[in-house]
């Protein structure tokens, strides 16, 4: 008992020496993380520029150093070689990569090295990993299946991501035009209309802003308002931006008033929303006809045959 109550009379210094302990201890380790912290970053400013210094720690004899220099081997020299092809699947590929949003210069190359990679990696692992007999019709064919996946698979990507960008530019291009009309109205020219609806939109349509961007720079650099309204068409990928290209054009080229022409066209625009708008509507009972028949109508046939089939195989009628 002596102890115990020499423990409860000592316990508020007791309990002041942990507090203080424990602070001590945060405020050590706190310390000792912003130091680890700060010669960290040091040491990465310290390497800054030195990734290609034969005599840094690791430098160009190191393995990472080499597989990235022979990676980028590869990459140039298979951008060098579509690049001087230059045939019509290639332009057509570049294409399809402008409208999906890679505007990267390597690319192409990255489409058939991925694509190669792919197709020859799905193949070994489902060669060796497949739970199939080896050497049967079922291995062979679920191998070939996965090469065909790895070797269709970035296509497919592509054509996903240029759906998805189709389905923004389509929705925001009415928003675009109405913007654009209020523009000119307020007397601002066409290049200075094109940045300031692009700095609006940029919150909704973030692709739809980038190619404005991009048509904007165009213009700065020199081409002139129809070929960037053109090359802007093609990015986007859809027909009104097409025909906004040929209005402006052919605008300019009568002398008749662009803010009139914009009018008329933006509420085409807003009327074509509306049409496709309604023709989702109205297709939709045709939609849901096929799961209320494969889930719904089962369901009430059994609901109202089973009593008549129980009865009869109890006996009742």
């Amino acid at each position: 008992m002596g102890v115990i109550d020499m423990f409860l009379a000592d316990g508020n210094s007791t309990m002041v020496a942990v507090l203080v302990f424990l602070a001590a201890g945060t405020l050590a380790f706190s310390v000792m993380a912003v130091i680890r912290v700060q010669g960290s970053v040091k040491r990465r400013a310290a390497n800054i520029g030195r990734v290609g210094d034969v005599d840094g720690a690791g430098g160009s004899r190191s393995l990472r150093h080499s597989s990235l220099k022979a990676a980028q081997r590869v990459i140039e020299h298979t951008t060098r070689h579509y690049n001087s092809g230059a045939n019509e699947e290639t332009k057509v590929l570049r294409r399809r990569m402008i409208m999906a949003g890679i505007y990267d210069g390597h690319a192409v190359a990255y489409f058939f090295l991925g694509r190669t990679v792919l197709a020859v990696g799905l193949t070994t692992l489902a060669f060796f990993l497949l739970p199939v007999e080896h050497a049967s019709p079922q291995h062979w064919l679920f191998t070939a299946a996965a090469g065909l996946v790895g070797y269709l698979g970035p296509s497919l990507y592509i054509d996903k991501r240029i759906k998805t960008r189709k389905q923004e530019h389509q929705t925001g291009f009415p928003d675009f035009m109405d913007l654009l009309v209020v523009c000119a109205d307020a007397g601002l020219s066409m290049e200075a209309s094109l940045d300031r609806v692009g700095r609006e939109l940029g919150d909704s349509y973030p692709s739809l802003t980038a190619n404005l961007h991009m048509a904007c720079l165009e213009i700065r650099a020199g081409r002139t308002m129809s070929e960037a309204l053109e090359h802007l068409g093609d990015r986007l990928g859809i027909e009104e931006a097409r025909q906004f290209s040929t209005l402006i054009q052919q605008s300019a080229e009568l002398g008749s008033s662009i803010t009139d022409a914009l009018r008329v066209y933006s509420d085409d625009m807003r009327h074509k929303r509306l049409s496709r708008a309604e023709e989702k509507a109205y297709s939709l009972p045709a939609k849901l006809s096929v799961p209320m028949m494969l889930c719904i109508f089962p369901v009430l046939f059994v609901v109202i045959l089973l009593p008549v089939f129980v009865r009869l195989y109890l006996g009742n009628y």
